[in-house]
Parts: C-alpha cells; sequence; structure tokens
C-alpha cells in the first residue's frame, strides 16, 4: 500500500474540494440522504441476510455486506445460534473459514501482517474472538485494523491523519497498539478487563507525552450489559477531580452509559501511574445508525465539565474507491469499506 504520497496541499477555496467529493460521491447532484435504505425481507432473504432481531441500520449492512461478499466470490460463512449450537446457518454478512484464514476480511493485504502480529503479541487477557476477526464482515474488530492497520505500518501517515482528523491530541505519534490495557485486571488501573479498542501513542505540541485512547462501534449497540463495576471505579471517579459531574450518579454504571464510564476511569488511572501526561478518548461510529452515534450522549452528559472536558466535536470523513451500482434497489457496497462513507469521532480531550 503506498502511503507516501504526500498530502494535497490546503485550497484557497475549500469550497473546491467539497464540489469535486459531491461530483464523486452524489453524481446525480440530488443531494445526500441521511439515512440508510430499508430494505425488504425478501431482498434480505434471497442473499441469506435476513435476521429478525437486526435494526434498520443493521440490516442495511447486513446487506450490503452480503452484496460486497459476492461481488468478491468469496464463499459464505456460517453462523452459529448459542441457543441451537448444532444448527448452524450460512449467512451471507460472513465469509468462510478458509477465506477469512487469507485475510479477506482486511482491506488490502498490507493490514494482514498487522493482524497477525497482533495476535501473535496480544496482550495476556485480550478479548480477541480470532473467528469473529476474520469472518465476521460486521463487526469492529477487523473495522479497527481496517482503519488503523495502515496507520500502524507507516507512523508518519498516522501523525498526518491524527492531525487532521483530531488536531490539538498529538503531534507525533509514536506507537499503536490494538486491544490494549496497561494491565488487566491490575489494581493500580481499574482492577478488571477493561480495555481499548485501539490507542496510540506519542506527543502532543508542547512535547508532552500523550495517548488517544479508541472505542469503536459498527452494528453494535453500545448498550451492551455488563456485571456491576468493581470497588476500584468508584474509588477513581471519587477522587479523580472533575472527571465526572456527580461521581455517584446511577447512570453512569448503566447499561447506556457503563463501557465508556469504565474507560474514562482506566484513561485516568494510567495518568495517575504516570504511563502519560495527557488522555484523550475517541468514539467512532456510523453517524447513519443511531443506535451506535448515540451510544456516546450519557457519558458526555456525565463528564461535561467546562474547565475540564470540552463539548465533543463531530469529524465527518468521506472517500470513494469504486463506482457504485443498484442492486436490489439499493447501492451495492460495503459499508465502511466500498462507497462513501462517513465516520462520526466524539472526543473527549484532555483529561
Amino acid at each position: 500500500m503506498d502511503t507516501t504520497a504526500p498530502l494535497p496541499p490546503a485550497a484557497d477555496d475549500p469550497t473546491l474540494f467539497a464540489d469535486a467529493a459531491r461530483a464523486i460521491l452524489d453524481p446525480s447532484g440530488l443531494g445526500p440522504i441521511d439515512r440508510v435504505p430499508l430494505i425488504s425481507e425478501a431482498a434480505r432473504r434471497r442473499h441469506r441476510v435476513f435476521v429478525p432481531a437486526d435494526h434498520r441500520f443493521k440490516a442495511a449492512a447486513r446487506f450490503m455486506q452480503a452484496l460486497w461478499r459476492e461481488d468478491r466470490g468469496l464463499a459464505i460463512g456460517t453462523h452459529i445460534d448459542r441457543r441451537e449450537p448444532h444448527r448452524p446457518r450460512r449467512l451471507g454478512s460472513r465469509i468462510s473459514t478458509a477465506a477469512g484464514a487469507l485475510g479477506s476480511n482486511f482491506l488490502h493485504t498490507d493490514i494482514v501482517p498487522v493482524v497477525t502480529r497482533a495476535l501473535a503479541y496480544r496482550e495476556p487477557g485480550a478479548a480477541y474472538d480470532v473467528d469473529r476477526l476474520r469472518t465476521n464482515l460486521l463487526s469492529s474488530q477487523p473495522l479497527a485494523f481496517n482503519l488503523f492497520g495502515p496507520l500502524a505500518r507507516d507512523l508518519a501517515l498516522a501523525t498526518r491523519f491524527v492531525a487532521e482528523l483530531m488536531p490539538g491530541t498529538l503531534t507525533l505519534v509514536t506507537d499503536i497498539l490494538f486491544e490494549h490495557s496497561p494491565g488487566r485486571c491490575d489494581p493500580r488501573y481499574t482492577a478488571d478487563r477493561t480495555a481499548y479498542d485501539v490507542v496510540l501513542r506519542g506527543r502532543d505540541a508542547t512535547g508532552a507525552r500523550a495517548i488517544l485512547c479508541i472505542e469503536i462501534k459498527y452494528s453494535e449497540a453500545g448498550h451492551e450489559p455488563a456485571p456491576p463495576p468493581h470497588p476500584r471505579y468508584t474509588e477513581i471517579a471519587r477522587t479523580t477531580p472533575g472527571l465526572f459531574v456527580s461521581p455517584d450518579d446511577p447512570t453512569l454504571t448503566g447499561p447506556a452509559c457503563q463501557q465508556l464510564y469504565r474507560q474514562h476511569c482506566l484513561a485516568s488511572a494510567m495518568l495517575t501511574a504516570g504511563l502519560a501526561d495527557k488522555a484523550t478518548l475517541a468514539f467512532i461510529a456510523p453517524p447513519s445508525d443511531p443506535v451506535a452515534a448515540r451510544a456516546h450522549e450519557p457519558i458526555h452528559r456525565a463528564t461535561h465539565h467546562a474547565h475540564r472536558l470540552s463539548t465533543p466535536r463531530r469529524f465527518d470523513r468521506g472517500w470513494q474507491t469504486t463506482g457504485c451500482q443498484l442492486r436490489d434497489g439499493v447501492p451495492s457496497g460495503k459499508p465502511t469499506r466500498k462507497g462513501s462513507v462517513a465516520i462520526e469521532c466524539f472526543v473527549t480531550p484532555n483529561l
């Protein structure tokens, strides 16, 4: 993958770039659509992706993943329902184990060595589901590598990427870690297995050691159930000035908030342990999925503190790699992999 090409110079008139992007992403000139298509049950069944529990975004994403797989001639994979483990089901949003072993779930062959290295040198207790990583087209685990794998191979590119996407966080990226925790079950931190999908380490403009901790959602709801948090969280929340508006607010440990609550506490513990001078937490989710994109809102309300945490910022980035065709009445493509893509990134800076 060629990542050495210089970034284009800044345009005197930024509308030129916007017009060029619209010409590529919206050739009809009808304007953007702020929602995914509603896919009929018949079309979903035809492509073996009908899952009754799927909400609108997840159904559309699963459907488009199946089209992406079919376009590339990848063998269909299977899904095993925990309630019926002896009846595997062919599912269009999965690729076969053989295709997964070849790295077909990743955008470019250059990403495969990054994944292989991360798995071989995974941290003790790291929560990798290798089958899901290699064969599930609808998972945020491969998405993390598809987004940040190329950057892990080229830290100069990573530095440029962060400078554009999240200015003011890192001016130099020195390391990228996947599924990272400084110490699972270590009482110096959160005494459990809380971790980040991706962590970028480096320096900020002042030369201070900085970390950018990232949580990624694709089709996950962000409201996953979890056991009651370890008492260490209460200690961190109460003793870190300004971390939370009300450290004892039960909302923080509820299903809508608990994951980002734990990650805020972990970042605070990492700073207290001297692992960095500054921490920034980022939450990345597709804005067309209202369930995932709004998962940050409860923690934002709970952490909003004028002199500590600023309002989350939104960054939209879109790119196009191939033409988009219509199949079954909807655009053919793979969300976050092919066609027009927008990623919403909400940042809690400078803990």
